[in-house]
């Protein structure tokens, strides 16, 4: 089972969304979390309602903390592109940054074109693992 984790400061949108795109096309091998250095404490609705028009709940989700993950090595380490101060301090064999664009204050078409971003990039990383 490959281990990955996304992390973005606040644990919001761009991480739950790459979290929610790992458990959808991972299947059984792959482990997904995601967490940030200075989570919101929710998910932002937006993300919620944009990960249901392609058939995700993200309403499961929580934001979390970097101090919520299980411990141990993770196989990848994604930064999301927020710059999170905390990426380089898990353990991981490798650590890789998106520079995704935060969606928050997008309008809906710009926000679904980062969630498909963010869906492109996922399947690449399952599938290099």
């Amino acid at each position: 089972m490959k281990r990955i984790l996304f992390v973005c400061v606040e644990n919001s949108n761009r991480s739950q969304i790459a979290e929610a795109f790992a458990h959808m096309h991972g299947g059984d091998g792959v482990e997904a979390f995601s967490a940030g250095s200075r989570p919101s404490g929710r998910v932002n609705p937006r993300a919620i309602e944009f990960m249901a028009e392609v058939g995700y709940d993200l309403t499961k989700h929580r934001s979390k903390s970097l101090n919520d993950l299980p411990s141990g090595t993770y196989d990848v380490v994604v930064g999301m592109g927020c710059g999170d101060e905390g990426c380089p301090l898990i353990p991981a064999r490798r650590h890789e940054e998106w520079g995704i664009p935060d969606p928050k204050e997008l309008p809906a078409e710009n926000y679904r074109q980062v969630r498909d971003l963010i869906e492109t990039k996922v399947k690449a990383l399952i599938a290099s693992l």
